[in-house]
């Protein structure tokens, strides 16, 4: 597929035929459309806000629940279970029940809002560019932290608890003993997951092409979404597989730059 994907994108065709790939030029014409086009740019800048929305808030609610389920208390097998599930839920069925949630007049976000006084009538969470890309965002998060959750509790549960007994005879307990041993010891676990989920909010599609399709007015228009609307509702193959591949170059060279940097860390 890679290759293919290479090979059509070096070639002078427009529809999305694949009877003309052979019989088509070779050019890097596909290119020079792509990069010199203002929407590839904004598409980027919309993934990247895309990617540090959902990864914050997802990371800050992972770690916060794994901190929770590391502790001993009744129901702790239970509650790790409950909330590991929205991991389990495919991307389409969760897009649905969000859909159901936000829906402007009888979803139950809009519903508890009106309730409490926050808002007055209903918002239009998907039609409103201003909005539409923290509606996508809401579930991706959703979706997401329980990984940061699995991936920072194995972190937890390798720190050994002389460290804490050290720390608390020293009077750390609380936010220093955080500060000081509990971050120290899984930050590099941290930066592990938070680069495994960039990567996999980047390419997201389900959510944002289930609710939106890019819109209202490119406000959710990432770069999987234009890659796609370019392929099969333009029928611009070659210009789609173009940025597929300059895609997949960046993550590459992001990946690799993460690699080189993390084993310098431990070098040192």
């Amino acid at each position: 597929p890679l290759v293919l994907l290479g090979y059509i994108s070096l070639k002078a065709m427009k529809l999305g035929n694949l009877n003309q790939i052979f019989r088509a030029d070779i050019t890097f014409d596909n290119y020079l459309r792509v990069l010199t086009d203002a929407g590839t740019w904004t598409s980027l800048g919309i993934s990247a806000l895309y990617i540090v929305g959902s990864s914050t808030i997802a990371f800050a609610l992972g770690l916060a629940t794994a901190l929770v389920i590391n502790c001993k208390f009744p129901g702790q097998r239970l509650f790790r279970t409950l909330i590991l599930l929205p991991w389990a839920v495919p991307g389409i069925t969760a897009t649905i029940a969000f859909l159901w949630i936000m829906q402007p007049s009888f979803g139950v976000l809009n519903f508890m809002l009106r309730e409490s006084g926050v808002v007055d009538g209903d918002v239009s969470w998907f039609g409103n560019p201003g909005l539409a890309l923290w509606a996508v965002i809401f579930p991706t998060v959703w979706k997401t932290y329980p990984f940061f959750t699995i991936m920072l509790l194995a972190a937890l549960q390798t720190i050994p608890r002389d460290l804490y007994e050290a720390a608390s005879i020293d009077g750390a307990d609380g936010w220093r003993a955080f500060r000081w041993v509990t971050w120290p010891s899984i930050r590099r676990y941290a930066i592990v997951a938070l680069v495994f989920n960039a990567m996999y909010v980047f390419r997201e599609f389900d959510f944002i092409y289930a609710s939106t399709r890019g819109g209202p007015n490119g406000a959710t228009d990432t770069i999987a979404i234009r890659i796609y609307n370019i392929a099969f509702e333009s029928f611009d193959l070659a210009s789609a597989s173009a940025l597929g591949v300059l895609t997949f170059i960046l993550v590459a060279f992001s990946v690799h730059g993460f690699v080189s940097w993390q084993m310098k860390s431990v070098a040192r």
